[in-house]
């Protein structure tokens, strides 16, 4: 049991491979932020991550007042929060004109093109996670705008490197199937790459990841996403970690910013509010099965957290979709 694989588990995900490009020096395009994308390629989903794998030549890439982050082939570069950013090789006035993917991405479909000038080729693979909001809060909490991770650096990332480039390969194009094992695909590259950017991690950082991947306390966090309505307290969720009360609660801080039992708080009304928003569970039940022994308990919490009544939260929210 690892805390990454059971925050994932709780998170409804789609995903999808939307465009393979062959660009030619020089060459420049630029991608809309998440909130403008989704409603077109994955309009489900609350949050999209968008990603770029380098599978030849190089590039650059960039996010907002960021410094720009080199690629090379083998390179992934991520956008976990879905901030608009640049790529791009050489220099180049003229924007690649994304408009025309449109007809192919409103059908789910992997777009091909090709552009840019006479230089140096760079193949690039485009991908997105789409996920619940909540997802924030977890494995994507703390990720910086932009990041990037060599998948070549592992032989499992090289072999789901090798499984995408078939994938999209004009031998492939009229496969039965193929949108489908290309959505698996990305789907297993972002956590590959998530889980490669984890064990690259310096150790003094803190944060989810920095939480999911320590010996001591990742054991807990696993098993506070695996059972969160658990009526867990201190002494049994160190025991069940195999770790000492004390050890459990200082690390788990040290790292979290917050002890084991806040976090489980916090979690269970972010899978509440879930429920309110996707389900007609009443308001008891929805308190009940995320660990609460009472309406009353269940909405004092929600309201400190969210501002509002379950009850309304949950008109509120679902009048808006």
């Amino acid at each position: 049991m690892d805390a990454l694989s059971e925050a994932m588990r709780a998170v409804r995900l789609t995903s999808a491979l939307f465009f393979n490009g062959e660009f030619s020096a020089p060459w420049r395009f630029a991608t809309p932020s998440q909130d403008k994308v989704a409603a077109i390629v994955s309009p489900q989903s609350e949050r999209l991550v968008l990603f770029h794998l380098v599978t030849d030549g190089e590039a650059k890439a960039r996010s907002d007042d960021r410094d720009e982050v080199p690629l090379t082939a083998g390179d992934i570069v991520v956008f976990p929060h879905g901030h608009a950013h640049e790529m791009w090789n050489g220099r180049s006035s003229k924007l690649f004109p994304g408009s025309r993917l449109l007809p192919r991405l409103s059908k789910g479909e992997l777009a091909a093109e090709k552009w840019g000038g006479s230089g140096a080729v760079t193949r690039i693979i485009c991908g997105y996670l789409g996920c619940e909001r909540h997802a924030e809060g977890s494995f994507l909490s703390g990720l910086p705008s932009i990041f990037k991770v060599n998948v070549r650096s592992s032989p499992a990332g090289a072999w789901i490197e090798s499984a995408i480039r078939h994938g999209v390969s004009d031998s492939e194009s009229q496969r039965a199937g193929r949108v489908a094992v290309l959505a698996k695909l990305a789907e297993t590259l972002f956590v590959e790459t998530l889980c490669r950017y984890m064990d690259e991690l310096p150790p003094e950082r803190t944060g989810w990841l920095a939480t999911a991947r320590d010996p001591k306390v990742g054991q807990a966090l696993a098993l506070l996403h695996r059972e969160p309505a658990r009526a867990w307290t201190l002494p049994d969720l160190a025991r069940a970690s195999g770790t000492s009360r004390t050890v459990l609660a200082e690390r788990f801080v040290q790292l979290m910013g917050e002890s084991p039992l806040a976090y489980l708080a916090r979690w269970r009304l972010q899978l509440a509010a879930r429920q309110l928003r996707t389900t007609d569970r009443k308001v008891l039940q929805v308190a009940y099965e995320v660990g609460y022994e009472s309406e009353a308990a269940f909405s004092r919490a929600f309201r400190r957290v969210f501002g509002v009544p379950p009850a309304r939260y949950r008109r509120e929210t679902q009048a808006a979709k």
